[in-house]
């Protein structure tokens, strides 16, 4: 049988006279009309488009976001396209996600449990959150002028009266663990001190200016906003340790977190190690995304490692057979898959909901 658009022709040309020019007009319109409607139908099958919300452009989300969306981008069989988009945070990651403005999202691991629970600032559960993997570690940098130091730890900050120090941007990831650890410290930050509201790369800059005297910068280093600081300031700031009992002291609701050393030579003129504490950072995903797109992503993340190594240097310490330490949220049944493909020991507490009964392949 011919297509319609061929049958149309035929008509057209055997009705080639002057009177048939009506005729003619009204089989080209259709014609133009089928091929058109085609052309939607093939656009259907472009990949799909979603959104990654990551972090301020100073820190580590973004640019490792960066590097997720462009190799998605250059991934030829990934049905899917990734968006990474600067934000304030894990916080406003979280009502991202929750309204279906990002799909994908960086967040701290005890945002990702607050959220899911509906504890901490995050009041409502989203128990509609997934995760993907574990990532790197965010590494807690307080930083505090070497004036104001006497024992290079953390206790250093409930010492400050009335100066001016910065937890991070308001309402933003670094602002709320910042709180979250001093609280636990027994540090009264509010008393303490005059309390700057500023992004990491804003932080960095006025403290270089001496308009603040420390700031919280939670990050996998080498964090831009640090080492541009280090390299002006030198042995004017320091970065402060955590010793073994603030880090129980922080780990009594959340256990999230380990004993980190920065190793001399990850900030400019940094001569000896420092022992701060980190904990996950975690790629997590709305639960309407489909299993074969956070599938590919899962796929793509770790096929890929070596590239996302190159771009960022906090990825170096990614392993896939670490991938599930400090996740506090299920697994998306996508990851899941993968995971089981690759033979990782996936504990109880990370099967989905959704997967309880499902089969294993």
């Amino acid at each position: 049988m011919d297509s319609l658009p061929a049958r149309w022709l035929q008509l057209a040309g055997m009705q080639c006279g002057p009177k048939s020019r009506p005729v003619i007009l009204v089989i080209s319109t259709l014609l133009l009309c089928t091929l058109l409607l085609q052309t939607c139908s093939d656009n259907s099958h472009q990949r799909s488009s979603y959104v990654l919300a990551t972090g301020t452009t100073g820190g580590t989300f973004y640019p490792v976001g960066v590097a997720l969306s462009t190799l998605a981008k250059a991934e030829a069989e990934a049905d899917f396209s990734l968006t990474a988009i600067s934000s304030a945070g894990s916080m406003e990651n979280i009502k991202l996600l929750r309204d279906n403005q990002s799909q994908f999202a960086l967040v701290l691991a005890i945002f990702a449990a607050w959220a899911y629970n509906g504890e901490g600032p995050i009041s409502s559960p989203q128990s509609g959150l997934r995760s993907i993997s574990g990532m790197w570690p965010n590494v807690e940098h307080f930083v505090l002028h070497s004036d104001l130091v006497t024992s290079g730890t953390l206790s250093d900050l409930g010492s400050l009266e009335g100066e001016r120090y910065v937890l991070g941007a308001r309402n933003s990831g670094a602002e709320h663990t910042g709180i979250y650890i001093l609280d636990a410290l027994g540090i009264d930050y509010q008393r303490k001190f005059s309390l700057g509201y500023m992004t990491y790369g804003a932080s960095a800059s006025a403290m270089q200016d001496g308009n603040i005297v420390g700031m919280n910068v939670p990050a996998g280093p080498p964090v831009t906003a640090i080492t541009q600081a280090f390299a002006q300031m030198r042995s004017n700031m320091s970065i402060l340790d955590f010793d073994n009992s603030q880090i129980a002291a922080i780990n009594q609701r959340y256990p999230l977190w380990q004993a980190y050393e920065l190793p001399p030579g990850t900030y400019p003129y940094q001569d000896e190690p420092i022992m701060t504490a980190a904990s996950p950072n975690v790629l997590i995903v709305r639960e309407d995304v489909s299993e074969q797109i956070v599938y590919d992503l899962t796929r793509m993340l770790w096929e890929n490692l070596s590239t996302l190594q190159q771009i960022h240097s906090a990825t170096r310490s990614m392993q896939l057979q670490e991938a599930l330490q400090g996740i506090p949220v299920p697994l998306h049944p996508g990851a899941l898959r993968y995971y089981r493909e690759r033979a990782i020991r996936i504990p109880d507490a990370l099967i989905p909901p959704e997967s309880l009964n499902a089969p294993e392949n």
